[in-house]
């Protein structure tokens, strides 16, 4: 399980982003203040820093200097209400990315999910309602029963979960599942997601076609 480290002194928004991390199996803690930040940040050990810069006592901008001086593994992603271009360029001196409020928490996962990627950490495990992807075991569970897949049908699914609620291309599933794209072969995926789909059975309601796009799976609906 990846750990989580939110800085926020707003607390309504600290919560919603504890709340929301807490309900995607990350392992969360949260800082008010700069002097806090550095207290969790030796003792949590966190893989990624969810950093605000307007902070009392220290600003996000020093905390991230001072983490980065010593740590150039852990990764950093700036929330801010302030989006001039001159913030932007030192933030990222010190941080891997930056978001400017107000943010939807799709895109803070998907931030985190790709910042994740980058510095090549797996999550343990992706999940989405009833199904459960194990990434290291290469397992898949609906209802707590294994379902066999192809490596193929495995990397599709892990692919969506990965970017659970974000629209994925048919593109962007070639590249990641195939390691190429190309225009004329497009239709394997839809071969493949038909394949995906009868092994799902009925949580296969859970993968959403997007006439034209790609696929999505969003959780909660049927």
């Amino acid at each position: 399980m990846h750990k989580i480290l939110i800085v926020e002194d707003d607390k309504s928004i600290a919560r919603l982003l504890e709340l929301e991390m807490e309900h995607e199996n990350y392992e969360v803690a949260v800082a008010y203040d700069g002097d806090e930040a550095l207290e969790l940040y030796e003792s949590f050990k966190p893989d990624i820093i969810l950093l605000d810069i307007m902070l009392p006592i220290r600003d996000g901008f020093e905390i991230a200097e001072i983490i980065r001086n010593y740590d150039k593994e852990v990764g950093i992603i700036m929330l801010t209400a302030k989006g001039e271009l001159e913030e932007r360029v030192r933030g990222l001196k010190h941080a891997d990315d930056y978001i400017v409020k107000p943010f939807e928490i799709e895109e803070i996962f998907a931030r985190i999910e790709s910042l994740l990627r980058r510095l090549g950490k797996t999550r343990d495990n992706l999940k989405a309602d009833n199904i459960e992807l194990f990434v290291e075991r290469m397992q898949v569970f609906v209802d707590d029963e294994e379902i066999h897949l192809s490596l193929t049908e495995f990397n599709i699914l892990k692919t969506l979960l990965i970017n659970k609620n974000i629209v994925v291309s048919k593109e962007k599933i070639m590249e990641e599942v195939w390691g190429y794209s190309e225009e004329d072969n497009k239709n394997i995926v839809e071969v493949y997601m038909n394949y995906l789909r009868k092994k799902l059975g009925k949580s296969s309601k859970l993968i959403k076609t997007v006439r034209g796009v790609g696929y999505v799976i969003r959780e909660g609906e049927e």
